[in-house]
Order: structure tokens, then C-alpha cells, then sequence
């Protein structure tokens, strides 16, 4: 964990009262429910001076590679189009970083929420928050509310799927480590064993070679999958929220990173004044609506 051991060094050199301090700091905490509420600890201000970054006056924001849409535009997260790379940029701008302040930095999605020091001040790459990843990483408010959907190819039998019963016999497939996959586990428990892949990519491969019946993503993923990818493939139909809270995404952070209130108080801006809304009618307007399974 970056920050204990960066507190235990400064403690190898403090008083007993500077190791009891950190005693307490390290002391078991109750774990937060799943939400889109922030994790993390409180910044004394949030002025673009004061913010302790990975580099000096630059702001260093990672995602995976490939950055596919409609997320990011034509694989590339620097040039503010897509609706993660403009929620991004605007962050930034909330912080008082310029577009020429930004470094992008590429780390796989599984990489950015396991336990260990972080190399980015935050990571955007449709990361939903769960109280089972607080507890490696910080995250935002939630800057997107998504759901789950099953993309099938046309004319098969998991396209003619209406409930969750009828998934319940295919072999389904998904992107290790992500809800998509906790889904097929969760809520459609398929008699089958699921299928994991590393990316979307094999995931979508295996679709179109038939070696899964039907494969699950995000919903604005799957409205581009059939759209522009697979475009012999069609959205079966998307999941409802599970437990009555909204699955959201949210930035990730260091666990105790000193910026998560300063970034989790930018995305609330956002929010408040209609960014973010109009980021998504931007980039995510064709993603409308899907059939719910049942």
C-alpha cells in the first residue's frame, strides 16, 4: 500500500507522538457501502498550487490501451473527444489544468483498482465503483450511470432471449474482472461456466467465431459494438440494477490519495451545472435504450 509505506518511512525518523498518530491512522475502518459516494481522504484545499500530483504542475490521468468507444475517438485519449476523454479534460479544467497540462499514461483496467502505489494522479476507463475495489483504491462521485447488456448475433438462438431464464443454458462471455462478467455470475448464473477474456476484443472475436453463444458489456459499449464492429450482432436486452443503487463509474485513485476530494468535488461540479449531461448527449446520444431482462 503506497501510502503506509510511505507514512512508515517518515515514522522510522518521528517522535513516539508522530508513531501513535500513525497507529491510528492505520486502525481498522467500517467498510462503505457500494455508491457513488467518494472514498478517501479530505484535501485542505483544492487550489492547483497546494494539489500534491505525480508530477509537479502537470496532471497525469491514465486508462487502458486500446481506449475504445465511445468512451475515447479513434484510440487516442489526448485528443478530448469521446465521452471519458472530454469527462477528463473537464476535470482537469475544474482543477486548473489546462488541456497542455495532461499526461496520459496507459495501464491495463485489472491494474488500476488491485492494491499497490499508483503511477497517475487518477485512472478513467469505466471502472464501476464497488465497496469490494474501495478497499484497494480511492474513487469519485460517479460520473456516469450505467447498465449491463447482452449482445448476441443475429438469428441465433441467445438473440431470441426475452428473460434471464432463456440466457441461463448459453455459453456466455465477458472481460475478466469487470461487472459485465459479475452479472453473467450474479444475476443470470448460468448453467455453464463463463467464458473471461482479457479484453473486449477476444471477447467480441469469440462472439463472431461462435465460440460464445452471447457476450455482456456496458450498454453504450454494446450500442457501438453493433453499430460499427459487429454489425451481424444485435443488443438482446440490458440487466436492471441490482440492490436499487445505480452501478456508476468513478475515477480511480491511490488509496488515500490526498486529491480524491478535490477530484470527487470537481465531478460534483460538473454534475451540478450540466456538464457531464451534456458530455453524455454528446458522445453517448445514440446509446438510448434497450429492452430489460427479466
Amino acid at each position: 500500500m503506497h501510502l503506509a509505506q510511505h507514512a512508515l518511512r517518515r515514522a522510522a525518523s518521528a517522535s513516539t507522538v508522530a508513531l501513535l498518530a500513525l497507529a491510528v491512522g492505520c486502525a481498522p475502518q467500517s467498510e462503505e457501502k457500494a455508491s457513488g459516494k467518494a472514498s478517501g481522504s479530505t484535501a485542505a484545499t483544492c487550489a492547483k498550487g497546494s494539489l500534491s500530483t505525480q508530477t509537479s504542475g502537470k496532471l497525469t490521468i491514465a486508462t487502458d490501451e486500446p481506449a475504445y468507444e465511445p468512451w475515447f475517438k479513434d484510440d487516442k485519449p489526448a485528443n478530448g473527444k469521446g465521452f471519458e476523454s472530454a469527462v477528463a479534460y473537464a476535470v482537469a479544467q475544474q482543477l486548473g489544468y489546462t488541456k497542455g497540462e495532461v499526461v496520459w499514461q496507459s495501464v491495463p483496467f485489472n491494474k488500476a483498482f488491485t492494491p499497490g502505489a499508483k503511477s497517475f494522479d487518477f485512472d478513467i476507463n469505466q471502472v464501476s465503483i464497488s465497496a469490494e475495489r474501495k478497499k484497494a483504491v480511492d474513487f469519485s462521485s460517479g460520473y456516469y450511470d450505467v447498465r449491463q447488456a447482452v449482445i448476441a448475433l443475429k438469428g441465433s438462438k441467445a438473440a431470441k432471449a426475452t428473460s434471464l431464464a432463456d440466457l441461463k443454458g448459453l455459453k456466455l462471455g465477458a472481460q475478466v474482472g469487470t461487472t459485465s462478467l459479475n452479472y453473467i455470475d450474479d444475476v443470470v448464473k448460468p448453467a455453464r461456466q463463463p467464458a473471461a477474456y482479457a479484453k473486449n476484443d477476444q471477447a467480441k472475436s469469440a462472439l463472431k467465431n461462435g465460440q460464445v453463444d452471447a457476450i455482456v458489456t456496458d450498454l453504450p459499449t454494446a450500442f457501438y459494438i453493433t453499430a460499427a464492429e459487429v454489425t451481424d450482432a444485435r443488443i438482446v436486452g440490458q440487466f436492471e440494477n441490482q440492490g436499487g443503487t445505480p452501478e456508476q463509474f468513478g475515477l480511480v485513485l491511490d488509496k488515500g490519495s490526498a486529491l480524491t476530494s478535490c477530484v470527487t468535488k470537481a465531478v460534483d461540479a460538473l454534475r451540478a451545472d450540466g456538464t457531464l449531461a451534456r458530455i453524455e448527449k454528446q458522445w453517448l446520444s445514440e446509446a438510448v435504450d434497450a429492452p430489460v431482462l427479466k
